[in-house]
């Protein structure tokens, strides 16, 4: 009987830890289930959060206002979009030089009509159609395209109500007293639209070390002005004018404070510029800019009452690229580009 007992002790035993055996392989398969799940979710999020930017996305202006001549006082609204757009018309080329940057696809039309910066030649293909010039829309060309989107800027303001009734317009210009900060607004609805801010963060990092070497340049001269130039006449801005980040961002100084802030400037003759003679002298051709790139400007400029200035005798006088100063600022390109120029003329 004994042996019988230990016969069924040791069964018993053997039983228990065959069970406890399998139960610890479901344990050990539950745990490879719930990993291998929680290892799929992970996946899921991350390809999620690649998938672009959420929609539904309301869209604010750069500025909420500006004034027409024509219109009076013209009002900017955000706008709702259900989803990305995929078919995009721009006027704007600031916009279009952030947009090329940042490599958004579906642009279907530009303003070839109006010269276009170099840096943006490969839109004058047949591949965008033309939706005028940047003063005058091709209105009924435009709704032939049936774009998702509009992007506007102040030259086309006195159309806003005429291209709404088209598709959404967003207004992305700059503000000419905020130029700097309305510019990166710009950039910040272009990279949320279109689910590009790490690029956008990646090509504004350059201007971190373009801008601090822009500065130190600036304040090595006491006095500067900047001028525009158009068919043999000139004007002078200040720091509230469309220019003034030559003084507010760049870090040059202001020869004076006594300018009218104006859109195309003040009025300003070769007299004023010798009696005010400053040390640095940036002209704009604005003449190049709206005659394909047909100007005199150095036989103009460069005359004697002219060459009796600190900045002409210094070799000081710095003739900024009429197309991308007067037409295409604003973008990620054309604002590098411009704090590209004037270290390469004045670091020579």
């Amino acid at each position: 009987m004994k042996k019988w007992n230990v016969v069924i002790v040791l069964l018993a035993m053997m039983l228990m830890l065959a069970a406890c055996g399998s139960n610890e392989e479901a344990s050990t398969e539950e745990q490879k289930e719930t990993t291998a799940a929680e290892d799929q979710a992970t996946e899921t999020d991350g390809a999620t959060d690649e998938e672009g930017p959420v929609y539904p996305m309301t869209v604010s202006p750069t500025i909420a206002s500006t004034e027409s001549e024509e219109k009076g006082t013209i009002s900017f609204e955000d706008v709702k979009f259900e989803k990305m757009p995929e078919k995009i018309v721009v006027f704007d080329y600031g916009m279009l030089d952030t947009l090329n940057t940042l490599g958004v696809e579906g642009i279907v039309g530009v303003a070839k009509d109006s010269s276009l910066p170099s840096h943006l030649e490969e839109y004058a293909s047949d591949e965008y159609a033309n939706i005028g010039n940047l003063k005058t829309p091709l209105l009924e060309d435009i709704a032939a395209l049936e774009p998702d989107v509009i992007f506007i800027s102040g030259r086309q303001s006195a159309f806003y109500e005429e291209l709404k009734e088209i598709a959404p317009v967003v207004f992305v210009g700059t503000q000419e007293d905020d130029y700097w900060n309305t510019f990166l607004a710009s950039i910040d609805t272009a990279a949320k639209m279109f689910g590009k801010e790490a690029e956008a963060d990646e090509y504004l990092a350059k201007f971190d070390s373009a801008l601090e070497e822009i500065k130190a340049l600036g304040g090595n001269y006491e006095t500067s002005l900047v001028t525009m130039y158009n068919e043999g006449n000139l004007s002078g801005f200040a720091k509230e004018s469309r220019f003034g980040y030559i003084y507010d961002i760049y870090g040059f100084k202001p020869v004076t404070e006594d300018i009218e802030a104006s859109s195309h400037g003040s009025n300003f003759g070769f007299e004023a510029i010798l009696e005010f003679d400053p040390q640095v002298l940036f002209v704009i051709d604005r003449t190049a800019a709206t005659n394909g790139n047909e100007s005199n400007i150095e036989a103009d400029m460069e005359n004697d009452i002219i060459k009796q200035t600190t900045a002409y005798k210094n070799k000081q006088i710095v003739y900024l690229d009429g197309p991308l100063w007067y037409l295409s600022g604003g973008g990620l390109q054309s604002e590098l580009a411009k704090i590209e120029e004037v270290l390469a003329e004045l670091g020579k």
